[in-house]
């Protein structure tokens, strides 16, 4: 098949999130597969240039943006693993800050939809060195790309004659629409429908109109031929009331099109054999380069190097993920035999909390505020245990990457924690971390009270570690049946121009 995936941030071009790693994982995965897939995001400033050595393929891109129209241009690097990179142009929009968080984000990702769209009408055309191309599957992911099914749908209704070449060369592409966390959602102010070229009747709480907001997710959710979300338990939980973000009405009327699908792992990136970062390399064969990643962690944040368990967290500082929790328990951890180590950069009260923590027990609290890709590597391998304690988490990588380095998990069971973790039974011995259901500090303590009991049995602790290592979770059985999704969409999407 013929595949463009669209998102906002995709490695190793850019990235705030695990967003970046699915939409950088994936196209390779399904590339593995034989499938000819290719990326679109935007060409912000902080895009490396001169590695990725990208070349201008087409300019002046005239994009209507409300009564104005902006121009783009679009840029093609081919130095991702064989997929293909095409890059959203527009300096005005994209040529500094941070890749979300400005006033004009609505107009940003606009801009960005509407030229990856006129993009695929001037390739169909393209004969430059063989460069035409139309995609069969446009995988849209999260907000940013929530109206792309939606523009599809229109070019399928003929809803632009004026322009009916174009709904001719993109009425047939098919669309899937991942979200990675539907917390996040895009609703901008009504007159952005404006901006969006979308009529006024638009605006209904049928249609885009969300609590007297325009939404990007609900058009997403609402126009694309299947729904995809990041594991199966995640679809559905986001059904209900507690987890659907006030989007579970919308999620259950279409629910017969959604599908979980749980995130892989890139084993080239993260494989505790081969990774650059770590001064030991280990496998689950051989071990004792665990011990040496261990005492080299301690040795970097300055804590003793002493034999008690080291529970890890690399994370976002934020209530989603079960700080709030961890702030309770805080007191009664400190009284224990552990050290605990933090990386990661969020909410401000968090930040003060391990600041303080840090200072007040230096020989048993780490708190690295900040993003480090080598020290994330360096603490999945030197702890023993992997501390996810969320509110909510769609997928989670965290917990397939300790599983893979070793580090048993400690997680609350929900989304794909729930479906990647399998609570330690000390008497069947069956297992492979540590799952609380409750979302309370009283369970989190439980969990890791049993974490800590079980880690005095070193023999069956041994076990647990290898038995993590040897789990697949890679993207191949993913790619699989996204495959199978695609297909699906294809089918769906011809009955709707039939």
């Amino acid at each position: 098949m013929r595949i463009l995936l669209c998102a906002s941030e995709i490695m190793p071009f850019a990235k705030t999130g695990g967003l970046a790693d699915v939409a950088g994982s994936l196209p390779k995965a399904l590339a593995g597969l034989g499938h000819d897939v290719r990326v679109a995001l935007p060409k912000y400033a902080l895009i490396d240039e001169t590695r990725f050595k990208p070349e201008k393929i087409m300019e002046n891109l005239n994009l209507p943006i409300g009564e104005k129209k902006e121009k783009a241009a679009v840029w093609l690097s081919e130095a991702h693993h064989g997929v293909k990179a095409y890059f959203i142009d527009n300096p005005r929009r994209f040529g500094k800050g941070p890749l979300y968080g400005h006033p004009d984000d609505a107009e940003r990702f606009i801009l960005y939809q509407r030229a990856v769209l006129k993009m695929l009408s001037a390739l169909v055309c393209q004969t430059d060195g063989g460069r035409a191309w139309q995609p069969e599957i446009i995988h849209c992911n999260d907000w940013q790309c929530g109206l792309i099914p939606l523009y599809l749908h229109l070019e399928r209704e003929r809803v632009y004659p004026e322009q009916r070449r174009r709904a001719d060369a993109l009425a047939e592409i098919a669309s899937v629409f991942t979200v990675h966390n539907l917390g996040y959602q895009g609703n901008f102010p009504p007159e952005a429908l404006q901006a969006a070229g979308l009529p006024a009747p638009f605006f209904t709480a049928e249609k885009l109109e969300f609590y007297g907001s325009f939404s990007f997710m609900k058009a997403g959710l609402l126009y694309a031929d299947i729904i995809t979300t990041v594991s199966p338990t995640y679809a559905r939980e986001i059904q209900t009331p507690q987890y659907g973000e006030r989007m579970e009405g919308i999620l259950s009327l279409r629910r017969q099109r959604l599908r979980g699908i749980l995130n892989g792992l890139d084993y080239e990136v993260w494989d505790p054999s081969r990774d650059h970062y770590l001064s030991s390399p280990y496998s689950a064969d051989s071990l004792s380069g665990k011990i040496a990643c261990k005492k080299a962690l301690q040795a970097r944040l300055g804590l003793p190097q002493k034999e008690v368990p080291i529970i890890g967290m690399v994370s976002r500082l934020a209530a989603q993920k079960g700080f709030d929790l961890l702030e309770q328990v805080l007191p009664h951890l400190l009284r224990m035999q552990v050290q605990l180590v933090v990386l990661g950069l969020g909410d401000k009260p968090y930040h003060d909390l391990f600041k303080r923590a840090a200072k007040a027990h230096p020989e048993c609290v780490s708190a690295n505020l900040e993003f480090n890709e080598e020290l994330a590597h360096q603490i999945y391998a030197g702890a023993d245990m992997f501390l996810m304690p969320s509110r909510y988490e769609p997928c989670g990588l965290g917990q397939m990457i300790s599983l893979r380095y070793g580090t048993l998990p400690i997680v609350r069971a929900t989304g794909g924690l729930a479906d990647t973790v399998e609570d330690y039974d000390p008497t069947t011995k069956k297992g492979n971390g540590f799952r609380f259901q409750e979302y309370s500090a009283v369970a989190l303590l439980g969990a890791i009270v049993r974490a800590l009991f079980a880690y005095q049995d070193r023999s069956a602790w041994q076990v647990l570690m290898k038995r993590g290592m040897q789990s697949d979770f890679s993207w191949q059985a993913s790619a699989r049946k996204y495959e199978q999704v695609y297909q699906e969409a294809l089918r769906l999407g011809q009955k709707s121009t039939a």
